[in-house]
């Protein structure tokens, strides 16, 4: 099958084309015909598989194709935004919208990122004309919608994409304030790296009778990627990566960790190694993120240190090496980590650093991928076979993960009708608004602080829709120490302040 054969534009195949693209991939050659089709659509697909191409292709054909695209001359005149893409992270809004210019070369439709982390005025200017399609993290785009400087009464279709990363990270009320916005007759379209449960729920109240593609078990993991446990004691961490990166003489790895604080720590310890690092986290400035992804990209950096902000927003052609310095607090979370390797077709290796605290975390992600991970012990590193487990910090100076290793910390969210969002407090010095980027350091500190509060009422699926169901409101909360909270029928519960990526705007 080629892209030709899928009712595309000469144009469009062209560009796709160009960008070395031949073959569609199984999302692809699903999703473009429903797509086209013009009905919503429900789609489900390990990460690195093409989904991005899967939305974006037949989005261009349908605009540029309909009444009001035949009659564009050129990309610069006035027009009305008539496509928008919602994306939980800064780097994944800015990967889409570059995939979008990158296949509409050849057509006159224009396109444009908004995010937070950067001045506003330039965006209002940027926009001042329209644009075709809008690429936008929630929070910066309800600032437009504030401030009066977009519009969005003429959206023909609208995507949700990682619609499952945006739950995790607490995007729903700001989903629902953009829903009410819209106008009611769009089309609609998730896409999601995982398809749980609570994904196909909150679909069953925002789509109209969905086209529902899977091409992946659910949390399935690429079987072109080489998985492997290296066992080693918690200080032993560091000196185990060095000697990885520079026995194997790796080039290019992607280092994840556990907090903020801990991936600075790495990119100190590296550099002392000699190992050119970079971290990328929620705290970090969007020039530092963008200056850290783009020299890691190009190959001038060896490691790039990130938290979980950056499991969804790094798309590396022939990333070679993914390497789990921490394992991360949410099973579902190692899929996606490691899917930055082995994207499209490619082999990669994803390699974790599982001390003693970690035992726990390790058997969910095994019960979630549903195999035993190989164990390797590197000779130099054995681990202490006496050594006892000790509580795995969830942010700085905060002991957490007390009910469940590997559990969501910060309490319950109800996923049926009603029901408690439970405790997820915020640090030290207190809680910032959501959507809000904490100073460095603010939100360390022994105590969980008062913070997250709790979320009550309503149905999950309802506040995403808008359709029934009462607005979630919140309480003042204790945030404890951060620990681990249980889990709610079969909700969710948000992520604590630390670990939601400085709530992405």
């Amino acid at each position: 099958m080629s892209f030709n054969t899928l009712g595309l534009s000469d144009a469009i195949v062209r560009a796709v084309t160009e960008a070395g693209y031949t073959a569609p991939t199984p999302i692809q050659a699903q999703a473009i015909p429903a797509v086209l089709g013009g009905g919503d659509l429900l789609a489900g697909a390990q990460t690195g598989t093409g989904k991005t191409a899967g939305f974006t292709l037949p989005m261009l054909h349908r605009l540029s194709t309909d009444k009001v695209g035949a009659a564009l001359t050129n990309k610069t005149s006035k027009r009305a935004i008539r496509a928008l893409v919602l994306a939980p992270t800064r780097e994944l809004a800015a990967q889409v919208e570059e995939n979008v210019r990158i296949y509409a070369k050849y057509l006159n439709l224009n396109s444009a990122v908004i995010f937070g982390g950067v001045g506003i005025h330039p965006q209002i200017k940027m926009l001042a004309n329209g644009v075709d399609i809008l690429v936008a993290t929630p929070g910066r785009l309800l600032d437009h919608v504030s401030q009066g400087t977009i519009k969005l009464d003429k959206i023909e279709i609208l995507v949700l994409d990682e619609a499952d990363r945006m739950l995790d990270m607490g995007f729903i009320h700001d989903i629902r304030k953009v829903l009410a916005v819209l106008p009611p007759q769009r089309q609609n379209l998730l896409f999601s790296a995982t398809f749980s449960d609570e994904i196909k729920a909150l679909a069953d109240r925002l789509l109209d009778n969905p086209a529902m593609i899977e091409v992946a078990r659910r949390n399935s993991t690429v079987e072109v990627i080489a998985q492997k446990i290296h066992p080693v004691d918690r200080d032993k961490k560091h000196p185990m990566l060095a000697h990885l990166i520079k026995t194997n003489d790796w080039k290019q790895v992607l280092v994840f960790t556990r907090t903020k604080h801990g991936a600075n720590k790495l990119v100190e310890q590296l550099g002392k190694d000699g190992i050119g690092a970079m971290a990328i986290h929620g705290n970090k400035s969007q020039s530092a993120r963008t200056k850290a992804l783009a020299e890691f990209k190009d190959g001038s950096l060896t490691a790039l240190v990130a938290t979980d902000i950056a499991a969804r927003g790094i798309d590396i052609d022939q990333l070679p090496h993914v390497v789990n310095y921490d394992l991360p607090n949410v099973p579902e979370d190692y899929v996606h980590r490691i899917g930055r390797t082995g994207r499209a077709g490619a082999t990669g290796e994803a390699v974790s650093l599982v001390c003693v605290d970690e035992h726990q975390m390790l058997k969910d992600i095994e019960k979630l991928i549903k195999q035993t991970l190989p164990r390797e012990v590197i000779t130099g590193f054995e681990p202490d076979p006496t050594a006892k487990a000790q509580p795995i910090q969830l942010r700085s100076g905060a002991p957490g993960h007390a009910n469940r290793g590997g559990g969501r910390p910060g309490g319950n969210r109800a996923a049926g009708g009603g029901g408690n969002a439970g405790n997820g407090g915020n640090g030290g010095n207190g809680g910032k608004p959501r959507g809000q980027a904490a100073p460095s350091g603010q939100r360390s500190g022994a105590g969980g602080g008062n913070g997250g509060g709790a979320r009550s009422g309503g149905n999950a699926a309802a506040l995403l829709s808008g359709r029934g169901g009462q607005p979630a409101s919140r309480g003042n909360g204790n945030g404890g120490n951060g620990g681990g909270g249980n889990r709610g029928g079969q909700g969710r519960g948000p992520r604590p302040a630390g670990q939601r990526s400085g709530g992405e705007r």
